[in-house]
């Protein structure tokens, strides 16, 4: 099983202020298939340091679509 897929996930990357070119990039492709809410959720979790992966998959057990 791949590190960013354990039940207990830690981020990947350092805390940051904003997201990274490429991280606004996948976010606004992203943003035709979710909630509000969801990409708010998605979001706060990228700035603490979780890849685009992670945030998406524990954002969508919390939120939902």
């Amino acid at each position: 099983m791949p590190k960013h897929t354990k039940k207990n996930m830690k981020p990947l990357n350092k805390p940051r202020k904003q997201l990274s070119p490429l991280q606004k990039k996948l976010m606004i492709s992203h943003k035709k298939h979710h909630t509000a809410k969801h990409m708010q959720e998605m979001r706060k979790m990228m700035k603490k340091g979780f890849c685009f992966e992670q945030a998406h998959n524990r954002t969508m057990k919390s939120v939902g679509k």
